[in-house]
């Protein structure tokens, strides 16, 4: 994360008083909560072995509790310091920073694992002062996922490359087979992370390249060595995404299928359709919540896409979110797509970023089909970025 960048002290106040909190608990133990560090603009590989606590209030001066042992460990941020030693003088001093608020926000939720990284120890001895602990998710997005002009240009420039990489790469399986040589699973996944380097991009992992079986994999994991060969007839499942080396950059992430051959079964070309027709439907319904000033819910948009899938009869096989939020880091800070493996109510708003990928994933019969988009909201619509987009199963002709 880009931790260059001030804190934003005034900004945090004002979203405070329009949410009706009196103020924002972090709180941290030896690097539980990488949001909080990120917020609160800590540098990268700052030690911490104990236990602080910032509190920013909605009005006034922000409060700061450490140990006796790591007393600086605050003192890039504002406010008044407390130094603690004993457990006792650390609850003591708690109790102080918070008398007078009734309700505050801290990085916690009840079914929301990405946003809560406070323990419930730590949620109960503030509940224990009296204070209503409400969660911060919305906070959260407001500081860790809406994007500069600056950060969606690099968006923009990362998801035209990698939308041209994906072109390359199956050309160069057809180009391989055509001329009666073999090409690998790795083969494919070496020569991407080289045309993502060259590019002037990076990634934070391998890309998930899988045929048949492996491509019903979700999260399938290129092994080094004796990987699948891609042979005519074979389902390709392609899975990129990288972002620009300069601190701040955000990644673009897109998924696209292939068919070895010129002529796809009837279950694959079905699949893939229905897969296709979901992703379209969320985007939809996006774009038409966002132009209308709607309110809507990544959990929401994560039922729109499950609901198609159900109904054509492949609900079963759709076994994870629908997407994720998208921004330095490949899985943001922001609200995602999910009332599957979790239940994320947080609003969708403006200046986020997110992914929209559903897929069915049928093992037994060697299918695996993913379609992937990166989706902006503008304030007036849902722009997904990065054409040309995924219409039809790609055909590697040998």
């Amino acid at each position: 994360m880009d931790n260059s960048k001030p804190f934003e002290l005034e900004k945090m106040q004002a979203e405070l008083k329009e949410a009706g909190l009196d103020g924002w608990l972090f709180y941290d133990f030896r690097g539980l909560d990488p949001i909080a560090h990120s917020i609160l603009r800590f540098a990268p590989g700052k030690m911490g072995t104990r236990r602080w606590f910032f509190f920013v209030p909605a009005e006034g001066e922000p409060s700061k509790l450490v140990h006796a042992i790591e007393t600086a460990a605050l003192d890039h941020l504002p406010g008044s310091k407390t130094i603690y030693g004993t457990r006792q003088s650390l609850d003591a001093a708690l109790e102080e920073i918070l008398a007078g608020s009734s309700k505050v926000a801290m990085n916690y939720a009840t079914d929301n694992p990405y946003v809560s990284r406070v323990d419930a120890g730590t949620v109960e001895k503030v509940r224990g002062k009296g204070v209503e602990v409400v969660t911060s998710g919305e906070l959260i997005q407001v500081f860790e996922s809406v994007l500069s002009p600056e950060q969606l240009e690099s968006h923009r420039r990362a998801g035209a490359h990698i939308r041209g990489v994906v072109d390359e790469v199956f050309a160069l399986v057809g180009d391989t087979l055509r001329a009666g040589r073999t090409i690998t699973e790795r083969d494919i996944c070496d020569y991407a992370n080289k045309r993502i380097r060259e590019g002037g991009f990076e990634n934070d992992h391998d890309p998930i390249v899988g045929v048949n079986e492996h491509a019903a994999d979700p999260h399938f994991e290129v092994p080094a060595e004796n990987s699948a060969e891609v042979r005519p007839g074979d389902l390709l499942l392609f899975d990129i995404w990288a972002k620009e080396t300069k601190p701040g950059s955000i990644y673009a992430d897109i998924t696209w299928c292939a068919f070895v051959g010129s002529e796809p079964p009837e279950e694959m070309l079905k699949v893939f359709e229905v897969v296709r027709d979901s992703r379209k439907a969320a985007c939809e319904r996006a774009h038409e919540a966002f132009s209308s000033g709607e309110e809507i819910r990544g959990c929401d948009l994560d039922r729109v896409t499950r609901g198609v899938i159900t109904e054509a009869g492949y609900g079963e096989y759709f076994v994870h979110r629908t997407g994720h939020s998208l921004h330095e880091c490949i899985h943001g800070n922001g609200a995602h797509l999910d009332d599957f493996e979790t239940y994320d109510d947080r609003k969708l708003i403006p200046g986020t970023l997110f992914t929209v990928e559903p897929g069915i994933y049928m093992p037994h019969v060697g299918i695996g089909i993913r379609s992937e988009v990166d989706v902006y909201h503008t304030g007036q619509g849902a722009e997904v970025t990065g054409p040309p987009h995924q219409e039809e199963l790609v055909r590697i002709e040998i």
